[in-house]
C-alpha cells in the first residue's frame, strides 16, 4: 500500500511558477508509474503528466506541454511538478496517482491577478 501526500499549491499571478511535490511512503516508490492530474470546478479530472518508474518515459497533456515539467526522486520517494508561465486555466486541484489504486488529497493551485 501506499500513502501520497501532495504539497506546493498556492495563489500564483499570471505568468508565475510553482512546484508541486507528491512525497510517498509504505510500499516501493520507485516500482510505480506515477500520475499527475487536475481537476477543475465543474470540470472532469485531466491527465496532466506521466512519469515512468525510472523516468525513461514521460508523457503531457497538449495543455500544458513546454510549460510543465514532472520529474522524480525515487531516493526521496518523491516525485515533483514544476510549473511555470502559469495561466488562469490551470487553477485546479491537483492530484497524484500511483495507478491503479493510490491517490493523494490534492492541493490547490490558483493562477489569478
Amino acid at each position: 500500500q501506499v500513502h501520497l501526500v501532495e504539497s506546493g499549491g498556492g495563489l500564483v499571478q499570471p505568468g508565475g511558477s510553482l512546484t508541486l511535490s507528491c512525497t510517498a511512503s509504505g510500499d516501493t516508490f520507485s516500482v510505480y508509474f506515477m500520475r499527475w492530474y487536475r481537476q477543475a470546478p465543474g470540470k472532469e479530472r485531466e491527465l496532466v503528466a506521466t512519469i515512468s518508474t525510472k523516468s525513461g518515459y514521460i508523457n503531457y497533456a497538449e495543455s500544458v506541454k513546454g510549460r510543465f515539467t514532472v520529474s522524480r526522486d525515487n531516493g526521496l520517494n518523491t516525485m515533483y511538478l514544476q510549473m511555470n508561465s502559469l495561466k488562469p486555466e490551470d487553477t485546479a486541484v491537483y492530484y497524484c496517482e500511483a495507478p491503479p489504486d493510490y491517490w493523494g488529497q490534492g492541493t490547490q493551485v490558483t493562477v489569478s491577478s
